[in-house]
C-alpha cells in the first residue's frame, strides 16, 4: 500500500515575502537556541552531580568516625559538605541565575523574532532541506507524519 502524500506540511511553509536570508538566519538563531539548551542541560547536570557527591559525604563521614577518624569526618564536615561551589551560591542558584539572565531572554528572543518574521512557523530551514532531500515517491521519504486518517500503521486483529 502506498502511503499518501500531499506534500510538505502547510505549518512549514515559508509564509509569503519571507526570504532566504530572513530563513537562514532564523536557522541559525533555532541553532544556536538549540546549543543554549544542550548547555543547560549540562549545568542541569552539573547541578545534580554535585548534589550527588555532597550527599555521599553523609556515608563518607559516617565511616570515617565508624573507623575512628574523628579529625578527617570534622574536617570533611566543617570544609567540603555544604560548601558553596563558587562564593555564595550551591549549584541550584547557579541554574535559576543561568535560567533567569540568560536563558529565558535567549528563548523568549526566539521565538518572538519567529513569530515576527515568519509568522510562528519553526524550523523553516529544515523544513526546506528536508523537502529538497526527499526522493519523491519512496515510502521513507514523507513529507511529514502520517495523519489520523491513513492507512499505513494501522494493524488489524
Amino acid at each position: 500500500m502506498t502511503r499518501r502524500d500531499d506534500g510538505p506540511d502547510p505549518s512549514h511553509q515559508r509564509p509569503n515575502g519571507v526570504g532566504d536570508l530572513t530563513v537562514e538566519a532564523l536557522g541559525s538563531l533555532s541553532k544556536a537556541l538549540e546549543t543554549v539548551e544542550r548547555a543547560r542541560g549540562h549545568l542541569y547536570g552539573f547541578h545534580q552531580l554535585t548534589g550527588t557527591a555532597d550527599l555521599e559525604l553523609d556515608r563518607t563521614v559516617e565511616l570515617l568516625r565508624a573507623a575512628g577518624h574523628d579529625g578527617w569526618a570534622d574536617r570533611v564536615e566543617r570544609d567540603i559538605l555544604g560548601r558553596d561551589v563558587i562564593p555564595g551560591h550551591w549549584t541550584f542558584q547557579i541554574v535559576e541565575a543561568y535560567d533567569r539572565t540568560y536563558y529565558e531572554p535567549f528563548r523568549d528572543l526566539e521565538h518572538e523574532a519567529v513569530d515576527a518574521l515568519a509568522a510562528g512557523r519553526q524550523h523553516l530551514y529544515e523544513a526546506e532541506m528536508k523537502e529538497a532531500r526527499r526522493a519523491l515517491g519512496h515510502r521513507d521519504h514523507t513529507a511529514r507524519p502520517e495523519g489520523p486518517d491513513s492507512d499505513e500503521g494501522r494493524h488489524s486483529g
